[in-house]
């Protein structure tokens, strides 16, 4: 086998053309150009778009209700108010994810409570859920990591058993499905995000979708500074925030829906070819298949790292070495939500009533969550969007690189 890349060889995925992302597609050209050219950019001044994109976004997620946000940040703190979270109440949420699933929590004026991640699936650790519920507990905000969902029968009945809520943070999962059943239509409210990075973009905005006509109703009212939707006058019945998403960026997302199941469909063909190579190298452990999971969607995707399997090398240095060969990987995040100063006493605790008990974050410790940031490796979603032979390549490299780690560890 050729020398390593990294040492001046040839790369090993040389054949990997990773597509550009985001892109701009006929149907997001038409929408934006015609939201410009009427003038309403503000979908307070009679513009259609938005209206537009929370109806197919409903439909296509056959839900009742949606609504259409700034982004995916103030999607989930517009969730957790419409669910009537008050100063005080504890919220479980997982430890490995975007900071903004955990702190949209003390936004609100809630306390995160911090449940450890289940290995195989960088998901929500059931059994942890069930030890950390307390009677302050009022709900969970989980997370469909990478788009591979939680498992939504035993989450579903856990939540049920002690009078919870459920919010779903779906912004990785966009076209996921659970057993023919689209994700973020099990619980309480779905979350979505449209930032950039997503595999449906528009640069930044978000929606929450919901079956329930009240939860739906408060959404509408405090994603609009308090007031009704579609009025523009000066009554305000909720002190509340203008998350209202722009006209254009809706039409962009408009535009993008409508290819979404075209690319996921891509992405789910090719994940499957990477799979049965990957699943044939020691030390390179891939999520479970479970036939439960009808439908992938994706933001991006992980495998875990096994140093021993590479004679010791560590996982920066094997990052590193598959980088040189083609392969566009990361180690992802790189701490547990709770070790991020944001939720040190000092900062998280501004942001709290004075008279509640600020947990020590910095101290914690949860097992699963702490292996992965030692293991895991990540890729973006648009990898998925490449040639077959470029998919079959990652595995190539990553054999060539376990065939040479005694170079790298010279």
């Amino acid at each position: 086998m050729s020398e390593l890349a990294i040492h001046g060889g040839p790369a090993a995925a040389e054949s990997l053309t990773v597509p550009e992302w985001p892109r701009l597609n006929d149907a997001s050209r038409e929408y934006v150009e015609a939201a410009l050219e009427s003038g309403r950019w503000c979908r307070n001044t009679g513009g259609e778009f938005c209206d537009r994109l929370e109806a197919e976004f409903a439909d296509y997620h056959d839900a009742e209700h949606a609504v259409a946000v700034s982004n995916g940040t103030v999607a989930i703190e517009l969730a957790l108010e419409a669910c009537g979270v008050e100063p005080g109440d504890e919220v479980v949420v997982p430890s490995y994810s975007f900071i903004a699933s955990a702190s949209a929590i003390p936004a609100v004026g809630a306390v995160p409570r911090f449940v450890d991640t289940d290995v195989e699936t960088y998901n929500i650790d059931l059994d942890h859920l069930e030890e950390v519920v307390t009677e302050d507990t009022v709900g969970v905000v989980g997370v469909h990591f990478a788009g591979y969902p939680m498992d939504m029968d035993r989450l579903t009945d856990i939540v049920a058993e002690h009078d919870l809520f459920l919010v779903e943070d779906a912004a990785h999962a966009q076209g996921t499905e659970w057993r023919g059943e689209k994700v973020g239509t099990f619980g309480d409210v779905g979350t979505f995000s449209f930032q950039e990075s997503k595999s449906l973009p528009a640069g930044e905005g978000g929606i929450v979708v919901t079956d329930d006509d009240v939860l739906a109703e408060r959404a509408r009212i405090l994603h609009n500074i308090g007031r009704e939707q579609g009025t523009t006058g000066y009554r305000h019945y909720r002190m509340a925030s203008n998350r209202r998403l722009s006209e254009v960026s809706a039409a962009l997302a408009l535009g993008q829906l409508e290819k979404l199941d075209e690319e996921n469909a891509r992405r789910e063909r090719n994940e499957e070819v990477l799979l049965a190579e990957l699943e044939s190298i020691p030390g390179i452990h891939t999520k479970p298949r479970d036939d439960r999971i009808t439908a992938r969607g994706y933001c991006l995707e992980n495998f875990r790292y096994d140093a021993d399997a590479f004679d010791g090398l560590s996982r920066d240095r094997f990052i590193e070495a598959l980088v040189a060969e083609g392969v566009p990987v990361s180690d992802g995040y790189e701490m547990p939500l709770y070790r991020q100063p944001a939720f040190f006493r000092n900062e998280i605790g501004r942001l709290l009533a004075d008279d509640v008990d600020v947990p020590d974050y910095r101290n914690r410790h949860l097992p699963g969550v702490e292996e992965l940031c030692r293991t895991n490796v990540s890729y973006g979603h648009q990898v998925l969007l490449a040639e077959e032979a470029g998919i079959r390549s990652i595995a190539d490299a990553i054999r060539k690189v376990r065939a040479h780690t005694d170079a790298l560890l010279e």
